[in-house]
């Protein structure tokens, strides 16, 4: 087997033993969106693309026709960020639009392969200074975003790459939880 597809091998086995926690995520974040609340999502790099695709996804469509849900990929709003990283410093990027956007009982997912970005670390502070549920989809563990949201998935592997798609497989998985019926 080719080396890339071994880490990826590896990495989703080891994640495996997560479902459980991939399907209480999805069905409190089918509770959290059908209710009217909201899903907001933060990223740099590659995790920003994931950020996007997750609520592609939820405002559009998975699988099945559904009303669409509220969901917010922060870094999407270039003119904010923008304005926000000029006037307040690139780490307040996103913690300023979690103020904005975030409401008690929303929901923050923090995706960082590093699980040490700093404006991802202030956004986590931010959700939970505001009352919102804060997850992340990390890297190896420990790293600082763990230690500082309500619950964290690590995945186990050095490479960005495999990390990235691992993240990509639990989005997908959350995304099947969610438009279940009865979630």
């Amino acid at each position: 087997m080719h080396p890339h597809l071994t880490r990826l091998s590896d990495a989703l086995s080891a994640v495996n033993a997560d479902t459980p926690k991939i399907y209480v995520w999805g069905r409190k974040l089918a509770s959290v969106l059908k209710g009217g609340g909201r899903l907001l999502v933060c990223g740099n790099g590659g995790s920003a693309a994931e950020a996007q695709h997750l609520t592609a996804e939820l405002v559009g469509r998975f699988r099945t026709d559904r009303p669409p849900y509220a969901a917010i990929p922060l870094h999407a709003d270039t003119s904010s960020s923008s304005a926000i990283g000029n006037d307040f410093g690139p780490r307040e990027v996103y913690a300023r639009q979690v103020r904005a956007h975030g409401r008690p009982g929303d929901v923050l997912l923090c995706l960082s392969t590093s699980g040490a970005s700093a404006n991802v670390l202030a956004a986590a502070d931010a959700a939970r200074e505001c009352g919102l549920l804060a997850w992340a989809l990390t890297g190896p563990a420990p790293n600082p975003l763990t230690g500082r949201c309500d619950e964290a998935l690590a995945v186990p592997a050095e490479d960005t790459a495999t990390v990235q798609e691992v993240h990509l497989a639990v989005i997908h998985m959350l995304c099947d939880v969610i438009e279940e019926p009865d979630a």
